[in-house]
C-alpha cells in the first residue's frame, strides 16, 4: 500500500495516512455507522486517499464529507466519491459476508475496495458505471489500493451485469427515481438491494429484500445521493419562486402538479403566519420519519429549498440543504418549522403559511404533525416495490408512486 508523507496538523501533531483512518473510523462507531467488526476492519484499511490523489489528504478521511469528481455543463454534481459515514451506512445495511457476489451501480472505486475487502477472494464485485472518466478513476485506484479483482465495467447500470448475476447483494451508489427490473431480476430470492430511492422528492437509501417479483423494505436512512444518468435518469424540477443572489427559493417538483409560480411568488413575499402543535423534538432527535409521514398522507407536498441568505433576510423561516416539505393548495402553502421551548433541548413543531389561505393550510399541516405525533411517532414505514401493472388489489393500502418500472408503496403500521 502506497503511504503519504506524515501530515501536519494544527496541534503540530504529525499523522500518517493510517492514523486518519483509524480516527476516521473511530468517530464512525461514535455516529453509530460503523457497528459490524468485518466493515469496520474494511474501513480501517482501505487507501480511501488514493482514489483523489488531487485532494488533501486529511479531507479525503473526513466522515461527512463527499469528494465532488465531475460535474456537468450546467454545473451539476454528476459523480462524486461519498462521505464515509454515508458507505459505512450502505455497507452496514447489505448485511455483506464473505464469499458474497456483489454488484455496485455507480462506480468510483473506494466503495467497491470497502466491498471487496469485505467479501474476500472467494467473493467477487462488480462496479459499473455509464461515465468511462468514472471507470477508468476506479480502473486505476483498485489495483493501486490491492484490489485488483474487482471487475469494472462501464456501462449503463440500468442493465445491471448479466453476465455475472446471480447476485447475494446489489448496492446502488446513486440516487435512483425507479428500480429497474434487471437490478431485481439479477438478485437471488432472498438477496438484498441497497439503494438510494426517490420517493415523492425525498430520498432514502433503503434495503430492500428480495422476495419474487417484489421487494420489501427492512429499514431505510435519509441520504444525498448524485443523480443516476443514462436511460434512468428521471431528475427532479425546480420551480424558482425568488431569484436573488444568494437568497433564491423555490419548490422542487418530483411528480407533484405544476406549481402556479407567479402565484406562489408573490404568496411568498406576503405577510406570513404561524401555526403550532404542541408536538416537540429533542434537540438532536432527526425530524426524516415525520417528513416521510407527511410525503404519504398529504397530496401536493413538493420540497421547499432555499439558500441561507433567505432565512437571514426573513423571506423563509428555515432551511434544510434535503428540502423542507411544504404544502400547497389554491396559491397558498406551508411548510414545516420549529421555535424553541422552555427546555432547551426540545423544540416545537409547527408551520409557516403563505398566501389567500395561509392559515387553513398551515393548520392543515400541523394537523398532520400531531397525527404523526399520535399514530405513528413509534414506528418506522413499511416500503414496498412492485412491479408496474401490479393491480392495485394487490398492493397494500398507503401512499403509492408510480414509475415507468414500478409501483411504490409506503405505508405506516
Amino acid at each position: 500500500m502506497d503511504n503519504v508523507p506524515a501530515m501536519q496538523t494544527d496541534d503540530n501533531t504529525q499523522r500518517t495516512d493510517q492514523q486518519l483512518r483509524d480516527d476516521m473510523v473511530q468517530q464512525l462507531i461514535e455516529l453509530g455507522a460503523l457497528r459490524s467488526s468485518h466493515v469496520v476492519a474494511a474501513f480501517r484499511k482501505v487507501p480511501r486517499h488514493l482514489a483523489t490523489p488531487d485532494e488533501d489528504v486529511a479531507t479525503t478521511y473526513d466522515v461527512e464529507r463527499a469528494l465532488i469528481t465531475k460535474t456537468d455543463a450546467e454545473g451539476i454534481q454528476i459523480s462524486s466519491v461519498s462521505a464515509p459515514r454515508i458507505q459505512a451506512m450502505q455497507i452496514e445495511q447489505a448485511e455483506l459476508g464473505p464469499g458474497m457476489r456483489v454488484l455496485e451501480i455507480g462506480s468510483g472505486g473506494v466503495n467497491a475496495a470497502y466491498l471487496a475487502e469485505i467479501v474476500g477472494r472467494d467473493g467477487m464485485v462488480v462496479t459499473v458505471d455509464i461515465d468511462p472518466d468514472v471507470t477508468e478513476r476506479a480502473a486505476a485506484f483498485l489495483p493501486k489500493a490491492g484490489y485488483d479483482s474487482v471487475q469494472v465495467v462501464t456501462t449503463d447500470g440500468e442493465n445491471g451485469v448479466p453476465e455475472h448475476a446471480p447476485y447475494d447483494r446489489v448496492i446502488v451508489t446513486v440516487q435512483a427515481a425507479d428500480i429497474p427490473p434487471a437490478w431485481r431480476e439479477q438478485l437471488k430470492d432472498g438477496g438484498r438491494l441497497v439503494v438510494p430511492l426517490r420517493m415523492r422528492g425525498m430520498t432514502r437509501t433503503v434495503a430492500f429484500v428480495r422476495d419474487g417479483d417484489r421487494l420489501v423494505s427492512d429499514g431505510f436512512e435519509l441520504c444525498g445521493f448524485v443523480p443516476m444518468q443514462g436511460v434512468g435518469e428521471n431528475r427532479v424540477r425546480l420551480a424558482l419562486l425568488h431569484e436573488a443572489e444568494g437568497e433564491e427559493v423555490g419548490l422542487r417538483l418530483d411528480g407533484h402538479p405544476e406549481p402556479d409560480t407567479d402565484v406562489l411568488r408573490a404568496a411568498l413575499l406576503s405577510p406570513s403566519v404561524r401555526s403550532w402543535s404542541g408536538v416537540t423534538l429533542a434537540a438532536n432527535e432527526s425530524n426524516e420519519h415525520l417528513d416521510l409521514w407527511l410525503t404519504t398522507a398529504l397530496d401536493n407536498l413538493p420540497l421547499l429549498t432555499a439558500q441561507p441568505g433567505a432565512r437571514e433576510r426573513g423571506i423563509v423561516a428555515s432551511v434544510s440543504p434535503h428540502g423542507i416539505p411544504a404544502l400547497v393548495e389554491a396559491g397558498s402553502f406551508a411548510y414545516r418549522t420549529v421555535r424553541p421551548t422552555w427546555d432547551p433541548d426540545r423544540f416545537e413543531l409547527g408551520a409557516v403559511g403563505h398566501g389567500p389561505r395561509d392559515r387553513e393550510v398551515a393548520e392543515r399541516l400541523v394537523e398532520e404533525i400531531r397525527t404523526w405525533d399520535r399514530e405513528h411517532r413509534s414506528h418506522r414505514a413499511f416500503i414496498e416495490v412492485f412491479p408496474a401493472g401490479t393491480p392495485d388489489d394487490r398492493l397494500p393500502a398507503g401512499r403509492v408512486i408510480d414509475r415507468r418500472h414500478t409501483r411504490v408503496t409506503i405505508t405506516w403500521p
